[in-house]
């Protein structure tokens, strides 16, 4: 599927940007409510509805410090068929959450294809046959955010006028907007609404535990990473193990996937 290369327009008044993105900062639970109906207005001064999502691998829906569903209450997703995050088999068949696990930039899709800052072939082979049965939509302006731990956030802008196809014009008008308020309503989110730490603060692995876990990861046993390295076997135990201890991982495979979500094994081959 081809991937068409655009690019998007700064926002003009920096001063209207700058008030929008305090309105839509979210320091506290108590935030999210009023910053959740400035992204509703937002969009819908431009024609738009938006649908977000903080984290494609939950079940859980978005919520206020009340408990209201955002997507239902304040972003007005009421009419039958169109509660998307109670289908959950949705973020797994849906190529819009499917494309923001392999781009990072604002983009927007129809039934033709993505519509990308740059070339992405990874898209290009994503399916988007009966798109509009799957998405739940013809055409999208999308904004992925890639948080800290892996956690991947998909936020949709749809037009109102729902036979709307081509999204070109708006996302030139407004993709960088509603991709900075976006990303800045949806860190806020995720920090004002996780309750567990998931890894220990300041972990520092060095250079030779890396380099363990890199090789580990690829699938190298200890003895091969030992003959890789010039190093005993039972080194590389250790660097592993301490490595493991730094991350209050139980076992190797979890070491290994948290040291990945820190960022320290890169994108493998």
């Amino acid at each position: 599927m081809a991937a068409n290369v655009i690019e998007l327009r700064t926002p003009q008044g920096r001063e209207q940007l700058e008030q929008l993105l305090e309105e839509v900062t979210i320091r506290c639970i108590d935030d999210i409510h009023d910053a959740a109906v400035t992204m509703a207005r937002v969009a819908q001064e431009r024609g738009m509805q938006i649908a977000m999502c903080d984290d494609i691998s939950s079940k859980e829906p978005m919520v206020d410090a009340e408990g209201t569903i955002l997507n239902a209450d304040i972003f007005r997703w009421l009419d039958d068929g169109a509660r998307w995050w109670e289908d959950h088999r949705l973020a797994l068949h849906s190529p819009l959450p499917r494309a923001c696990r392999y781009e990072s930039e604002p983009f927007w899709v129809n039934e033709s294809g993505f519509n990308t800052r740059w070339r992405n072939s990874y898209l290009e082979e994503l399916d988007l046959t009966d798109f509009e049965k799957r998405s739940l939509c013809k055409a999208a302006i999308v904004v992925p955010v890639h948080l800290p731990f892996g956690q991947i956030s998909a936020n949709s802008f749809i037009s109102m006028d729902r036979d709307k196809t081509d999204l070109s014009e708006e996302f030139a008008l407004y993709g960088s907007l509603f991709s900075q308020l976006t990303r800045r309503f949806i860190a806020g989110y995720v920090q004002a609404i996780r309750t567990k730490r998931r890894i220990p603060s300041d972990c520092v692995l060095s250079k030779r535990e890396v380099e363990c876990l890199r090789w580990a990861a690829i699938g190298k046993t200890d003895k091969e990473i030992s003959m890789i390295l010039d190093r005993s076997h039972a080194t590389i135990r250790y660097h592993i193990h301490r490595a493991g201890e730094k991350l209050d991982s139980v076992n190797r495979a979890q070491t290994i996937f948290k040291a990945g979500q820190l960022g320290y094994l890169g994108a493998s081959d």
